[in-house]
């Protein structure tokens, strides 16, 4: 397999000072798999632009590693018309060029951070061969889970006295905040919440929140913030290692945004690093704004407004508010799959420790629920339900609703097998030999896909078990009645948010 790769990817891997902690571990997963790296001479001739000639000298030699493309692929009438619509400058068109290399088969996979990029692949059909370095470490990790040498724990909270600051984690933020240090050992009675590498002990996540009151007062904030309670989100990095710990992180923002029941959340970012420049991507995803700046080193401001509404068109923008006047669907799911998908909504019987969240659709927002169901009309927005199906035993008891999601996409119509894996691949918990396996099981009614939102797990001691659920008319019992999808009535939703007690606040009328 050839990876083509990004001028920008190059050029942070063979500076002489790391830059970017998430290249390092790109390359190694590279070499794992066994990709050839490949270079375009688009790559070379802006690396011999550079102004410093040792630099150049130095870049020359590292060459050696890559596979170098001789020749450039003749340029498709698809990316001159990309080409006409999207570039501005050289740059652009040289980005344009390495996709072409990827549209006319020459590599099988470009890597880049480039946001542009991606839109192109997306508009030319060719971006689920198009990833950043953290989709191609989930790609990696999905295909070959042989391959992990270490696990990620489960999120944990630490006090910051318990952190090393020598950790090489922490160097990216003592380079961009002056002062870092001493502000970081001022919070060491302070908790924020973290994963750490078990093989080596060291940090690949860090979240640090703080809610603030309507008298905060932000002078160095352009444009003026007006008073509202606030969540600030104080330091937030992520390593990228393919197990979207992003999403994992942003959940429990919200979260916590749910419980001090705040008006906005915030956050001050510098946009100089590709670390970063990725988690603006995430947030962005996620309904976050540019605001402004802070004081007169280039930070950023971003705000997300988190007074209840509902956007049923892209539910991200609204998350994790449901929609009262949207659909809802009851859906099944086997307890063999039901906790890896859904690891907050762990049964009594069922051990957390059990499920550690080292598994991409475990750490997700977004996950792929697969269905023959043959209810098939789910709309993005409507709401959904998850049925815990029975363990062995009186189904009266074992069989319990635990969550609550939105659905974000239906895709219906897949037509091969290889399209139908690459759609489920990262966020379903079915490997690559059962996903053929579903795909096959019948030929003449093939599967379809449901992306969700998982929001909500409802909290043990108040979930519905299916005695309860005919008890209050919810389901009638008939035969073959939740074999696929179910839809209820507004009046039934009405019953289980209020038997499970769930946050009224999550529901928008």
């Amino acid at each position: 397999m050839k990876a083509l790769l990004d001028t920008n990817i190059v050029i942070h891997r063979e500076a002489g000072k790391i830059y970017n902690q998430d290249i390092g571990i790109l390359f190694k997963w590279l070499d794992k798999a066994k990709y050839e790296k490949c270079i375009h001479p688009v790559t070379l001739r802006e690396i011999e632009k550079n102004r410093n000639a040792d630099t150049v000298s130095t870049f020359k030699t590292k060459m050696d590693s890559y596979e170098q493309l001789l020749t450039v692929a003749p340029m498709s009438t698809a990316l001159l018309s990309i080409s006409a619509k999207y570039d501005k400058d050289e740059n652009d068109k040289n980005d344009t060029v390495l996709l072409n290399e990827v549209y006319s088969d020459r590599v099988d996979i470009l890597i880049s951070e480039d946001k542009k990029i991606h839109t192109k692949a997306e508009e030319l059909g060719i971006s689920e061969r198009v990833f950043k370095i953290n989709s191609f470490l989930e790609k990696i990790y999905a295909e070959n889970p042989d391959l992990v040498g270490y696990q990620v724990l489960s999120v944990q909270q630490k006090l910051f006295g318990e952190l090393m600051l020598s950790d090489p984690f922490f160097d990216s933020l003592k380079e961009d905040y002056p002062g870092f240090e001493k502000w970081f050992n001022r919070k060491a009675n302070e908790k924020a919440y973290v994963t750490v590498n078990e093989d080596n002990n060291l940090l690949l996540s860090f979240l640090y929140i703080k809610p603030e009151q309507k008298t905060e007062v932000y002078p160095d904030i352009f444009p003026f913030f007006n008073p509202k309670k606030r969540l600030k989100i104080g330091t937030f990095k992520v390593v990228s290692n393919g197990v979207k710990l992003g999403e994992r992180f942003l959940k429990i923002v919200f979260d916590n945004a749910l419980v001090q029941k705040v008006d906005e959340i915030y956050v001050t970012i510098f946009e100089s690093r590709d670390e970063q420049k990725r988690l603006i991507s995430l947030l962005e995803e996620f309904g976050f704004t540019f605001h402004g700046t802070k004081g007169r080193g280039g930070e950023l401001v971003y705000t997300r407004n988190f007074l209840p509404k509902f956007n049923h068109l892209n539910p991200k923008l609204t998350y994790p508010f449901i929609g009262a006047n949207q659909r809802i669907f009851l859906i099944p799911i086997y307890p063999g799959y039901h906790t890896d998908l859904l690891p907050d909504s762990f049964l009594k019987t069922e051990s957390p420790k059990d499920y550690v969240e080292h598994e991409p659709h475990r750490n997700a927002i977004s996950k792929v629920y697969i269905s023959r169901s043959f209810e098939r009309n789910i709309k993005k927005g409507d709401v959904i339900i998850f049925y815990r199906t029975a363990d062995k035993g009186s189904a009266y008891y074992t069989s319990v609703i635990t969550t609550i999601a939105i659905a974000e996409e239906k895709i219906d119509g897949i037509v091969t097998e290889q399209e139908f894996i690459a759609k489920c691949r990262k966020r379903s918990v079915f490997s690559d030999e059962q996903l053929k396996e579903y795909w096959n099981w019948n030929a003449s009614y093939r599967p379809f896909i449901i992306n969700f939102l998982y929001v909500h797990s409802f909290p043990l001691g108040k979930r519905m078990n299916r005695k309860a659920l005919l008890d209050l008319g919810v389901i009638s019992g008939t035969e073959n009645e939740l074999r696929g999808l179910k839809e209820i009535s507004k009046e039934q939703f009405e019953i289980i948010l209020n038997e499970t007690e769930t946050n009224e606040s999550l529901i928008v009328h």
